[in-house]
């Protein structure tokens, strides 16, 4: 691994200090990942809007851009399990600015690039460098944060990819505006990759790693609050390899496993909506493509509110339990499935869209922050990592390819079906995830009588 890399320590901070740092640094840390995080999706969304010029200007066809696309995915998906797992043994400010970087340079060659193998050969790496974002994230959060508290700042957080890929399209728009429309390239690639650098280069001065890159001890620590957290660590830099971390701590955990199928079938439900919506819309009701403009946006943007009330409640109402409320939020996301599925009129059916959207990202969101609550600090990033590799090659194939195999062969009602079946298995997963957080609180009080 690169020196620039690997979770040294920090100087560190006298002890009359120590308070003081911490509470000035944990907000630097938050702001650091979530403009970065936000910068991540800025670099990996705006190949989307470059398709109608390839097709028109470089002779790509729709089954190029879809490859491209899919291909994408899957490699999204192995990289950010893979880089996940690595993460927990880097210092993740500098591990999120590497990848961070590394697109960077890659978008800017897609920005010069008009052949179908190098534009596919480009969006792998991309993929790859990409997948160099999620993890170091969460291990700040885990690093930082204490339980109480921690549904707020990771749902301040997990915005950040709304955000993100909320700023695409205004900032194609705008570049397109002031350069001129011959030069598209320019607009889509290296205008998002000169905002990218700045985004970096702010993250560096102002972010921060672990505590123990800051050369302060582990949160519990600091605020002595370890009887609140599920799982805590004396040491934020054991002295474990990754194999190690991956084998002992994620692997033999079941609560991990159950933890990652929930991202598992919401993502399947999420892509299975988002990625047929506006297809399913046109087709069997008769929308007009303004009107399917509008509940698609709808979708996407009513995760933000939803999300921020979500990490309130938890930390509120259920002390930190993640779990009840995301089973709630489900079999509110199961009867908006109905309305969604059966509506015959505009209302009824941008409801019901709506209505999933803004609560099938509750789960989602929960199931993140809960992940990095059942394992140790150190073992953050492996546990996210497995969860975002199960969630991209196993879900979001599920509700794309899966559901389109069942529209075609069976009709549009089959492919409504296996999103009910995730809804199913994605509260029978939420079930046994809480009865696994209440064997651990059992387990801590035991320990502290």
């Amino acid at each position: 691994m690169l020196s620039f890399l690997k979770s040294n320590p920090g100087k560190p901070v006298p002890d009359a200090e120590v308070r003081a740092q911490y509470d000035r640094l944990r907000w630097h840390a938050l702001f650091g990942i979530f403009i970065g995080y936000a910068a991540f999706y800025i670099l990996r969304n705006n190949f989307l809007l470059s398709s109608p010029e390839l097709i028109s200007d470089f002779g790509f066809t729709k089954k190029d851009i879809g490859f491209i696309s899919g291909t994408m995915l899957i490699v999204y998906g192995l990289s950010k399990g893979f880089m996940s797992t690595i993460a927990d043994k880097s210092n993740p400010k500098h591990f999120m600015i590497f990848g961070l970087m590394m697109s960077a340079i890659v978008n800017l060659m897609m920005g010069f690039s008009a052949s179908f193998w190098i534009f596919l050969f480009l969006c792998i790496l991309n993929g790859i460098f990409q997948g160099m974002g999620a993890g170091p994230a969460y291990i700040v959060l885990a690093s930082w944060f204490p339980r109480k508290s921690r549904g707020v700042t990771t749902a301040l957080f997990n915005i950040s990819h709304n955000v993100g890929g909320g700023l695409v399209a205004p900032i194609a728009g705008a570049s397109i505006a002031w350069l001129g429309q011959e030069h598209w390239q320019a607009a889509h690639f290296i205008v998002p990759v000169a905002i990218a650098t700045i985004v970096a280069i702010i993250f560096y001065i102002f972010g921060a790693g672990r505590t123990y890159n800051e050369g302060l001890p582990p949160m519990p620590q600091i605020l002595k609050n370890e009887q609140d957290e599920l799982v805590v660590t004396k040491d934020e830099n054991v002295n474990l390899s990754t194999w190690e971390i991956f084998r002992d701590y994620i692997m033999k955990d079941i609560n991990v496993w159950f933890v990652s199928f929930i991202d598992v079938f919401t993502y399947m439900i999420r892509f299975g909506v988002l990625t047929w919506l506006p297809l399913y819309l046109l087709e069997t009701k008769g929308f007009s493509k303004g009107q399917m403009a509008t509940a698609f946006a709808i979708f996407e943007w009513a995760a933000i509110p939803s999300t921020l009330l979500a990490g309130w409640l938890t930390d509120t109402y259920f002390k930190g339990r993640r779990m009840p409320l995301a089973i709630i939020t489900l079999f509110g996301v199961g009867a908006a499935m109905f309305a969604y599925w059966g509506g015959t009129d505009l209302l009824t059916v941008t409801i019901g869209a709506g209505i999933i959207g803004c609560l099938i990202y509750v789960p989602m969101f929960l199931s993140s922050l809960q992940t990095i609550e059942l394992v140790p600090s150190f073992a953050a990033g492996s546990a996210t990592g497995l969860r975002g590799l199960l969630s991209y090659i196993l879900g979001s194939f599920s509700g794309t390819a899966l559901f389109g195999i069942l529209a075609e062969r069976f009709g549009w009602d089959a492919g409504f079906y296996l999103l009910l079946f995730a809804v199913a298995g994605c509260i029978f997963c939420c079930y046994m995830t809480h009865l696994g957080v209440l064997r651990l609180e059992r387990k801590k009080a035991a320990m502290t009588k």
